[in-house]
């Protein structure tokens, strides 16, 4: 199976990879646009700050290229948030994908939120031997709001997604691969779609 991570600049890529390794799968990273539409699965991560993640994507052309692609796309953590309408998080126009917009928590709670916490509500393929309110390991400043294209929610000051899925586009606010068995069983229902 050939599986992209789109490497641009803005991943917390190794670790990602290793998640892929540890299931058997070589996943390659790649910016070069035609290797990332060959895909038979893409990866769309992200780690950092929304309008700078943004800035790196229109640079290498990728922020067109991502709302065109027809195979199954999984977006992580910031990479997720980007497939939004847009962010508080430097005020950034996001990709569209998901019409929802990202918020930033309020400050009557700890920001960002950093640790495990649940997932609920679990609603796709993407979840398949997963017990409902299971743990994920999270680091975020921004959530998704909830709303119809939401696979699962959390609770976190109030309840947003951690999971959204649109046709071909997944996304999870958690990280699967900081998420022991359970998260590693989430990226193998990935490779399963």
């Amino acid at each position: 199976m050939k599986l992209v991570i789109i490497d641009y600049g803005a991943g917390n890529i190794k670790s990602i990879q290793f998640a892929f390794k540890r299931l058997g799968f070589d996943a390659v990273l790649s910016n070069n646009i035609d290797e990332i539409k060959a895909a038979e699965k893409v990866i769309f991560p992200g780690v950092g700050e929304a309008s700078s993640a943004m800035k790196m994507l229109k640079e290498s052309g990728l922020e067109k290229l991502i709302p065109t692609l027809k195979q199954p796309v999984l977006g992580i953590c910031l990479g997720m948030q980007l497939m939004c309408n847009s962010s508080e998080e430097g005020n950034t126009k996001g990709l569209g994908i998901f019409n929802v917009d990202v918020k930033k928590f309020s400050n009557s709670v700890k920001v960002p939120q950093m640790g495990w916490n649940v997932i609920s509500d679990l609603k796709s393929d993407l979840f398949k031997g997963i017990k409902n309110k299971e743990f994920m390991y999270l680091v975020h400043s921004f959530y998704a709001e909830n709303c119809k294209e939401s696979i699962a929610t959390t609770d976190y000051e109030i309840q947003y997604a951690s999971a959204l899925q649109k046709n071909n586009f997944y996304g999870v606010q958690f990280h699967p691969e900081k998420s022991g068995v359970e998260g590693a069983k989430i990226l193998q229902n990935f490779l399963n779609l």
